[in-house]
């Protein structure tokens, strides 16, 4: 059973009725309200070099919307050009360049509207989406990508972490791209046969990626998204080249998160691919749920554009911004989230083993883990180890369930939990900071992070909760 989200609760719903892409996933927030500038200043805090963020207003099949695009610059000969778009641009277009890159701002676009001066891509190469097949622009994935510029280097999963624990991006920002990623080098991985902290990123390590990743997480909380229900996802069909050669079309890594998630999608007569990897991980880690436009009050829709205007279909993904009706004590059984219960009976292992295993666990990304004693045959006493967790990390979980403790066999049961709207912010107390989770009615204070106060300030754990949760009740929260 589940409560009625919170009064204020707001929700994206994305309707990926013609795919999914990174690009046009943030093309579409911004076409909703998110905060162009803002989304620079978060993208540019990354150690990033030479690349350019611009929103172009364009049209895709007759419906306004808004095309992000991300120009790197000395991946191509460095020369200006005009956008094809320009002529569809009513208003401003915003741009934003990172370290480094070649020029200035005005580099990325100029604000005058109508018209646009790159330096980098031309318009007519295949911007990816990005992570190793064509861009979600109805180009002939035969096409591949542009021969000038070959595919963009390898960056390792842990280079991309690294960025991302340096960047100081907000707490939520932060939290959203690091498992995006961590799903894209989870499925990577299992592909490759390799540990998800090995996998070397192709294209989807490119700077393009990451600026899509992070740029999207950033305009989901300019525009203050606590929960995402995203639409089935439609796929097309036949193959499309990638730094691995032809594959099949869905990609496999695209397949792979559907159903790490259970997702649901759709398959059409398109050889084009209409769902990339990037767009794919960014709604199967997100979203809270998958189906319909939830009960709402609308207050603004998005369109976000892939790089053609495919006649007859437009080439968008859609987003609707709202805010959800007001917590009613009552509550329905659906939708809540689908989650794997993991148990096994131990009788053999210490007491140290068993904290060992419960810790493991948790770092496995399992929800919750935990011990139960018990008496099992012959009158020896025992513990059951449990392991709450994500369908899509049963594999990873089960894993180290059976490994740390030994066991011959698990049991396991498929539930449903509905778990309370919360977010992470941070308070101070003596001139550190500690973190918070903050529910309606309830603070709940970091326990290592207060522990770690106390220790450098020389005070009982208790004193330092009781100030936390002081501070959180006075309303001096820091984020």
């Amino acid at each position: 059973m589940t409560a009625t989200p919170a009064a204020g609760l707001r929700t994206a719903w994305f309707h990926c009725f013609a795919g999914t892409a990174g690009d046009m996933t943030m093309g579409a927030l911004v076409h909703a309200g998110a905060d162009p500038m803002m989304i620079a200043e978060v993208v540019g805090r990354l150690a990033l070099d030479g690349y350019a963020l611009s929103f172009e207003p364009t049209l895709r099949c007759g419906i306004a919307s808004t095309r992000a695009v991300v120009v790197v610059h000395g991946g191509h000969e460095h020369e200006p050009y005009r956008s094809p778009d320009a002529h569809d641009a009513t208003g401003q277009v915003l741009g934003a360049t990172g370290h480094g890159a070649a020029g200035d701002p005005s580099d990325a676009g100029d604000d005058r509207g109508g018209h646009k001066v790159h330096h980098g891509h031309d318009d007519h190469d295949d911007h990816d989406d990005h992570d190793g097949q064509d861009d979600h622009d109805g180009h002939d994935p035969h096409g591949g990508h542009d021969e000038r510029g070959g595919h963009p280097p390898h960056r390792p999963y842990s280079e991309i972490r690294r960025l991302l624990d340096e960047a100081d991006l907000p707490a939520r920002v932060a939290d959203r791209a690091a498992r995006t990623f961590r799903a894209l080098a989870e499925v990577e991985g299992a592909m490759h046969g390799v540990d998800p902290d090995d996998v070397e990123f192709h294209e989807v390590g490119s700077v393009e990626a990451i600026v899509d990743i992070v740029g999207t997480c950033a305009a989901l909380e300019s525009l203050g998204i606590a929960r995402i229900v995203c639409s089935p996802i439609t796929v097309g069909q036949g193959i499309v080249r990638t730094a691995h050669g032809e594959l099949p079309n869905p990609a496999p890594a695209t397949l792979a998160l559907l159903a790490r998630r259970n997702a649901p999608c759709r398959g059409v007569a398109d050889r084009k691919e209409l769902a990339t990897p990037t767009g794919v991980a960014l709604m199967t880690t997100l979203a809270d749920e998958f189906g319909p436009l939830p009960a709402m009050t609308v207050s603004s829709i998005g369109y976000g554009a892939g790089t053609a205007d495919i006649p007859g279909r437009p080439n968008v993904v859609q987003v609707v911004i709202g805010t959800e009706p007001a917590t009613s004590e009552t509550t329905t059984p659906d939708p809540g989230q689908p989650v794997q219960l993991f148990e096994t009976n131990v009788d053999d292992a210490t007491g140290e083993v068993i904290a060992h295993t419960i810790a493991a666990l948790l770092v496995a990304g399992a929800h919750d883990a935990w011990a139960t004693p018990i008496v099992m045959k012959k009158g020896r006493p025992a513990h059951t180890v449990h392991a709450l967790c994500d369908p899509a990390l049963a594999a990873a979980v089960s894993g180290v369930l059976v490994r740390e403790t030994g066991s011959l066999g698990l049991r396991g049961t498929v539930l449903r939990r509905w778990p309370q709207q919360r977010e992470e912010r941070t308070v101070a107390v003596e001139g550190h900071t500690i973190r918070i989770k903050v529910a309606a009615g309830r603070v709940k204070v970091e326990h290592d992070d207060a522990a770690a106060v106390a220790a450098a300030l020389g005070r009982p754990l208790r004193e330092v909760l009781q100030a936390a949760e002081s501070a959180a009740a006075g309303g001096r929260i820091q984020t």
